[in-house]
């Protein structure tokens, strides 16, 4: 019974102290409670955005270039809908897309999830500053009022009155930047470990060179002279393989629109695009 009787009456003093404040104390809140909505709010959305790991995209990525290029892997990833899923989805266009035109998507891309990251961070950050010298202010002005009223009554009970009443914005103010600091830190520190995944991320899907194994069926050398002629083509060699009896080293931007092209126009063969893969 004497710990809630102490909850009931602490309630009670808190609620008078509210009442005390005034204006002041009332805009306070409301501040505070904005300040804590903006920071749960951007929590959510961080932990939303981190939910898969970089390693786990990594290597549903490789899987799924293994199996069926670029496109595959597109595809795969395209569910995540994380800043680093973006990125990489990005960067995995360049099966299709010159070297540039990916980089400058990529790069686009990242600002558009910095921005999102960033949104009302500097807001919150304006209300853990503000808020205490709001709460000054209120103290200053209650202080005021107490020795103008003390000019008229020197009566000291009504002077240490005031003063408490003054008091209470201070620490309402402080109260308020004390709650949402650590909040914002940790907000912080989310956002740099995005953003270090991000830079790690566009790191590793950096892709300069691509593989491909390719089954044809008969004019293989024929095959290999047209390919070998081809700009974006780096290199063309046969291999012992059930499914493939060619591999090929190219361009990245060559993976998934010029292979079969260019059999097509030299051979009037069946071919079929076993694997593919991007190489760093």
């Amino acid at each position: 019974m004497d710990i809630i009787g102490t909850i009931l009456s602490t309630g009670n003093d808190f609620i008078t102290m509210f009442q005390s404040g005034g204006v002041i104390v009332y805009l306070l809140t409301i501040i505070g409670l904005y300040g804590l909505f903006l920071a749960i709010e951007k929590i959510i959305y961080l932990r939303r955005a981190s939910k898969v790991d970089l390693s786990e995209i990594m290597i549903i990525v490789n899987e799924s270039m293994a199996h069926g290029g670029s496109l595959e892997a597109l595809r795969a990833i395209g569910n995540f809908k994380t800043p680093i899923s973006r990125i990489i989805s990005e960067a995995l266009k360049i099966g299709y897309r010159s070297k540039s035109e990916v980089e400058d998507n990529m790069e686009q891309v990242f600002i558009v999830e910095m921005s999102k990251m960033m949104k009302g961070l500097s807001t919150l950050q304006t209300i853990i500053e503000v808020s205490p010298l709001i709460g000054l202010i209120g103290t200053v002005i209650g202080m005021w009022y107490t020795f103008k009223d003390l000019g008229l009554n020197s009566d000291m009970s009504l002077m240490a009155n005031g003063i408490y009443i003054a008091i209470i914005t201070t620490i309402f103010g402080l109260a308020v930047a004390i709650i949402l600091l650590p909040l914002y830190t940790h907000i912080k520190s989310m956002i740099e470990i995005q953003l270090d995944n991000i830079e790690i991320a566009k790191k590793m899907s950096n892709w300069r060179n691509a593989e491909m194994k390719v089954w044809i069926e008969k004019d293989v050398d024929e095959v290999i002279e047209a390919l070998q002629e081809s700009p974006g083509i780096i290199q063309v060699k046969k291999i012992q393989d059930e499914q493939a009896n060619l591999k090929i080293y190219l361009k990245p931007n060559m993976l998934e629109k010029g292979i079969k092209t260019i059999i097509r126009e030299k051979s009037d063969t069946q071919n079929r695009i076993v694997e593919s893969k991007l190489k760093q």
